[in-house]
């Protein structure tokens, strides 16, 4: 007899086994479209509904609730319903006005019980409250509203270094964002075609210069020139054999570290046939010193301050220039280091007393038949315990009111915590400090010295002492300051392949002074042609050489 029947049939279940880890290894089909919101087991789990909850919540842990995995709008409630017919009922009391709190007279009773006991230590006691904790307080809720209310300052309105005008095309812009992932490695030093000048040597002495043993500076009345690329004689003749791109190793630098620019500036770009010269304007302020062009609180536009951006530039121009030419043996009977060729800037028949510079006319290989020719500088030499000669790049960094420049106090600071004191002028001196990197990794110098000039008074700006001396090595100082060359020569390359592009003519490349951007314009042949007939070319087929003298300032 078969009994199988009677008893209802016995399935076993599928138990999943995880491998891997724990919990089911398959989603069973109710539960596919129900949406998964993550959370963790540390997470608080809060009520669904709190009426009794204040509108301030708990101050000390305002996210307890908050999901460690993220918040979901899974869950998110939408109302699409009509809502004009909902009412908001206002059930918050009527505040009164302070005199009729209670707080109030509480306190005040308090104060005159104190008085009754002991009038002295009464009002000692509570003018310690009110000058203490209080106080403190309240000036602190000041202060954080002045830093905070700071950032919502509208940026300044700067103006740019020239006036577009309305025959002018716009050809390109190129942000700094774009410019900065630009790069091209692998260029080698620059090869010597000419050598010109003479250098004088550094004086030693100045290395030991500190705080303590301050020293002032001298005006030293000497001629520098700042001749621009078509008006140089050497570049002219070496234009006709050598390179297809010609420039100042000043308006390579611009042009090189132009990401780290907030001040506009512009340069003028020819281009004749394979052939490219860039120039500065005539009787422009291309040549003077910045100063904190990039702080978080740059000087104001108040001219008629000693502390205006441009007072400032030429205040630092004419201690870079008398600081450059003091630390060199200048005695009679003092050597001197001469080029190959004399200074292709003065003339035989002229009795003036020039600079101690040095000119190296050099050549780069940028690739793709672009060959660079460009003058550069050097400011001094040095001769090692060996005999060798150490060409240097001499820079002055000048301090001219350490309050208002939000820096630090050099005399306290300098001799003790230098490195803070130069991580301070790279942070708002970026752009100047690059550009004189690139001016000596150009022009190849060994050494780059810096100088640290201070006013004698914050309130005087034409009295000045030096308080110390620092050098460095042009690429090692390069890579601290997180300069890269490649990209600096990427961008070079990036604005001279935009303009090989082009027709003949002439262009203008300008930093916006609002925006960090660069714009390419392109201008009629005769825009900034000057119409004085004292700029023209002379018997020689020379044009006049623009110089600048800040021993009689």
């Amino acid at each position: 007899m078969n009994t199988s029947s009677q008893y209802p049939r016995f399935e076993k279940p599928v138990v999943q086994f995880n491998e891997t880890g724990w919990g089911p290894c398959e989603l069973p089909d109710t539960f596919k479209d129900v949406p998964y919101q993550p959370f963790s087991k540390s997470d608080r789990l809060g009520k669904i509904c709190d009426w009794t909850n204040t509108s301030s919540g708990d101050k000390k842990y305002q996210n307890k609730y908050a999901s460690s995995f993220g918040t979901g709008n899974q869950y998110a409630y939408y109302h699409e319903e009509d809502e004009t017919t909902f009412h908001l009922v206002d059930t918050a009391r009527d505040q009164k006005p302070p005199h009729q709190r209670g707080r109030f007279r509480t306190n005040l009773r308090n104060t005159r019980a104190g008085r009754g006991r002991n009038t002295r230590g009464g009002l000692n006691s509570v003018m310690t409250t009110l000058g203490g904790k209080n106080i403190k307080s309240r000036d602190a809720r000041r202060g954080m509203t002045k830093k905070f209310g700071a950032r919502n300052v509208p940026p300044k309105i700067r103006e740019s270094s020239v006036a577009v005008r309305s025959d002018w095309t716009s050809i390109e812009e190129m942000d700094f964002p774009r410019l900065m992932k630009l790069s091209l490695p692998n260029i080698k030093e620059g090869e010597d075609i000419i050598t010109c000048g003479t250098l004088e040597f550094y004086d030693k002495t100045y290395d030991r210069i500190n705080v303590k043993s301050e020293k002032p500076l001298q005006k030293i009345d000497r001629i520098v020139h700042t001749v621009t690329t078509t008006d140089d004689p050497v570049i002219r003749r070496l234009s006709k054999t050598i390179g297809n791109v010609f420039a100042t190793d000043a308006i390579l630098a611009t042009i090189m570290c132009s990401t780290r620019s907030n001040y506009s500036w512009d340069i003028v770009i020819e281009k004749f046939g394979d052939k490219i010269f860039m120039d500065k304007r005539d009787n422009t302020e291309f040549d003077l010193l910045t100063v904190n062009e990039t702080s978080v609180e740059p000087p104001t536009d108040d001219d008629s301050s000693p502390n205006s951006p441009r007072n400032l530039a030429i205040e630092a121009t004419f201690i870079n220039h008398n600081f450059s030419q003091q630390v060199l043996k200048t005695g009679p009977n003092e050597s001197k280091y001469k080029f190959d060729e004399p200074n292709p800037f003065i003339s035989e028949d002229e009795d003036i007393e020039v600079a101690s510079v040095g000119y190296r006319y050099k050549k780069w290989d940028l690739g793709s038949d672009i060959v660079l020719v460009a003058r550069c500088e050097h400011d001094g030499v040095f001769q090692t315990p060996n005999g060798d000669h150490q060409f240097l790049s001499i820079k002055a960094l000048n301090e001219w009111d350490s309050k208002l420049a939000n820096g630090m106090e050099w005399r306290q600071k300098l001799d003790t915590q230098r490195g803070a004191v130069l991580a301070n002028e790279l942070r708002n001196n970026a752009c100047k400090l690059a550009k004189w990197t690139v001016q000596a990794v150009l022009a190849g110098s060994d050494q780059l010295k810096l100088g640290y000039v201070s006013r004698i008074n914050s309130r005087d700006p034409s009295r000045h002492v030096i308080l110390g001396t620092q050098q460095f090595k042009p690429h090692e100082f390069a890579a601290q300051s997180n300069l890269s060359m490649d990209n600096a020569w990427g961008v070079l390359r990036c604005i001279i392949d935009i303009v090989m592009k082009q027709k003949d003519g002439k262009y203008l490349i300008m930093k916006d002074p609002n925006k960090p951007m660069i714009r390419l314009y392109d201008i009629p042949d005769n825009t900034f042609d000057s119409d004085d007939s004292d700029d023209g070319e002379g018997d020689d087929g020379e044009a006049f050489q623009p110089v600048y003298n800040y021993g009689n300032k």
